[in-house]
């Protein structure tokens, strides 16, 4: 018993340790490249962007704070958006793709702030 707690315990619990911080280690790697092509994690970035502003305008209508001639035209530049996204991750996004979805998302983001404050309740 006295060799089990001096040579195996310490053994056992160092493979533990080990077991559960790969995970962590894998998790905490933003992309892998592939030719210029950012994988999995720049993907979900753009996508949670892009639904992320449709549940803002969303919001922003249901409590009126847009009127829902404003929010239907944002509607139409995110669902453009939408489209473009399809468009360029049929083959992944390259470095320049995702600074244009990017670009993109951030107008509308602004135009919907703008829209928020100008109480006019027309486009524009």
């Amino acid at each position: 018993m006295r060799k089990f707690t001096k040579l195996i315990a310490p053994a056992l619990v160092a493979a533990l340790g080990l077991t559960a911080v790969a995970p962590a280690i894998a998790e905490a790697a933003p992309y892998h490249h592939n030719g210029g092509r950012q994988q999995a994690a720049r993907h979900y970035d753009i996508r949670s962007d892009i639904n992320g502003l449709r549940a803002n305008i969303d919001r922003a209508a249901a409590r009126r704070t847009i009127s829902q001639r404003e929010a239907s035209g944002l509607r139409r530049d995110v669902a453009d958006i939408q489209r473009l996204y399809g468009q360029y991750s049929r083959g992944g996004l390259s470095a320049q793709e995702t600074r244009t979805l990017g670009n993109r998302v951030n107008k509308v983001y602004v135009a919907l702030r703008m829209e928020r404050h100008d109480y006019d309740r027309r486009r524009g």
